[in-house]
């Protein structure tokens, strides 16, 4: 991604700069689902994931949210939130 911030605390990084982001995630339910004995169907998750994602790919984010400091905070909430909001439209219940 590319992007830049707004704030003398973030020094150069004001400058428009290039970062590379690795995203892990971890499903947890109480119980595995029966029958597949598993939380999630891998598959589906990688594909939600892999969409969400590419809002974000080889993307200026100044130009895809213009009024936030695109902090790793900040991408790893809106990214979790993106990917909790898909899951609950699925039927993931974790």
């Amino acid at each position: 991604i590319a992007h830049s911030f707004t704030g003398e605390e973030f020094g150069p990084a004001q400058n428009m700069h290039g970062a590379t982001y690795t995203v892990d995630v971890e499903f947890t339910k109480p119980e595995l689902v029966e029958k597949s004995n598993w939380v999630v169907d891998i598959g589906d998750a990688s594909v939600l994931l892999s969409e969400i994602l590419s809002k974000y790919n080889f993307k200026n984010l100044n130009e895809i949210i213009p009024d936030e400091n695109t902090t790793t905070e900040f991408m790893c909430r809106r990214i979790h939130n993106d990917l909790s909001n898909r899951l609950h439209t699925k039927g993931f219940k974790g």
